[in-house]
């Protein structure tokens, strides 16, 4: 592809740390992957991030500055064999005494567990460091093995200004742009549609000005829309839609609307969204919004993730399905996550409190001698396996940070409570 041929996102791909915009935390002077960088000694590491913040360029900035080998591998179409391969090319170049190459690997977290484990070896070894590229959480989606050989780092959307600052350099040093009279008017729309991607930017910006047979393009908010309103699909799962779509799935099921849920369910489907983003959604929502006035909830989308994980498409979307609609029509608490978020600002503004002498371990005999779990009654010891004692800090003694809300459930649940501990649960 000649280089007037190519899209203006990898025109401008920058090829120096100093060209590179956005990630002040990680890149800028001081900076922790800076450092490493500028000392010529990497060891692996994943980069997690939204998408269009410049993972991939990045990882090619590093190969270019320490002048390593580098080769490339996407989850998508790689199989172990293509891994293999690779880790043997970089094994014969050791006899030559270059430096151990790089192998950048994108999407990393679509890589199965056997082509994950293909990588251990050679990782461990150092015959490549590995640097890896994930939109997805890699503690979910990394074996334990390789996330343990590697640092991540977290990059971040990108900022209006870091957005800004690419428009800007594109419409003045693109040797192709540079030509073109454009005005950048209004940015918010521009803006808005990137989603903190630079690369959907830098696409929407190409096609607004390629659109426009005018000699003079004047980017105005009103142009932007009526532009991707005709040449972009409805459903982007990278970009505002997919947050919108997912939103109104979520506040669907939570609001008891089955109907809605799977409506919502079907646009994700219809849109290409990954399923198990939508499942562990899912998952969140049983333990969020449902907890404790149906446990079962959350066993049965966690039956669903494992079960989308395991089938895929087309089969997974009844899965998908059913699960909308038992977590839609489920009666709702949200008093779990109420509690725990109490709890932790508790624990925020008083610090660590201590352990009440009589609940804390003593293996020893030096605890034993300093009252350690002295006076502890062993609840199974009494009537009912219940007897009243104090378990938190006597600063907060008294101190409720659950309370059932009015449900079947936590009805009984808090009948219970009031029975064993009665005037603390309003009895």
């Amino acid at each position: 592809m000649s280089f007037a041929n190519q899209p203006l996102a990898e025109r401008l791909r920058p090829t120096t740390l100093d060209d590179y915009i956005g990630q002040e935390h990680l890149i800028g002077e001081g900076a922790v992957l800076r450092k490493m960088i500028e000392s010529g000694k990497i060891s692996s590491f994943l980069l997690w991030g939204p998408p269009g913040v410049g993972k991939t360029t990045l990882a090619k900035i590093i190969a270019n500055t320490l002048n390593r080998p580098f080769y490339t591998l996407s989850a998508i179409n790689s199989g172990v064999k293509d891994v293999r391969d690779v880790i043997e090319k970089a094994q014969r170049t050791q006899f030559f005494n270059q430096p151990n190459p790089i192998l950048f690997i994108d999407e990393i977290h679509r890589f199965s567990k056997s082509q994950q484990d293909s990588l251990l070896g050679a990782v461990e070894q150092g015959v490549v460091t590995l640097i890896g590229a994930t939109t997805e959480n890699p503690s979910f989606e990394v074996i334990s093995p390789l996330l343990s050989r590697c640092q991540v780092y977290v990059l971040k959307h990108l900022e209006k200004s870091d957005l800004l600052k690419i428009v800007e350099m594109a419409l003045t040093k693109d040797s192709y742009l540079k030509t073109r009279k454009v005005e950048l008017k209004e940015n918010e729309a521009l803006l808005r549609f990137s989603g903190g991607d630079a690369r959907k930017l830098l696409n929407v910006l190409e096609l607004v000005i390629n659109a426009d047979e005018n000699e003079e393009t004047v980017i105005t908010n009103e142009l932007v829309i009526d532009r991707l309103q005709n040449n972009m699909a409805m459903y982007d799962k990278n970009g505002e839609m997919h947050y919108d779509i997912i939103s109104a799935f979520i506040k669907s099921m939570r609001g008891s609307d089955p109907d809605a849920a799977v409506y919502w369910l079907a646009r994700m489907i219809e849109g290409g969204e990954d399923i198990k983003f939508i499942a562990r959604r899912m998952l969140i929502l049983a333990a969020e919004d449902i907890g404790l006035a149906n446990p079962n909830a959350l066993l049965l989308a966690q039956s669903t993730f494992d079960a989308v994980h395991k089938i895929g498409y087309p089969e997974a979307r009844i899965i998908l399905s059913q699960c909308a609609i038992y977590l839609a029509t489920s009666p709702k608490s949200n008093s779990a996550y109420m509690a725990i978020d109490e709890a932790l600002a508790l624990v925020k503004s008083t610090g660590n409190l201590p352990v009440p002498l009589h609940i804390r371990n003593a293996p020893t005999k030096l605890m034993k001698e300093l009252g350690y779990a002295k006076d502890y009654k062993y609840a199974h010891s009494y009537e009912n396996n219940f007897i009243e004692q104090d378990f938190l800090p006597k600063e907060i003694k008294d101190k409720r940070f659950y309370t059932p809300q009015n449900n079947p459930q936590e009805v009984k649940i808090l009948e219970r409570l009031k029975t064993l501990w009665g005037k603390r649960y309003g009895k």
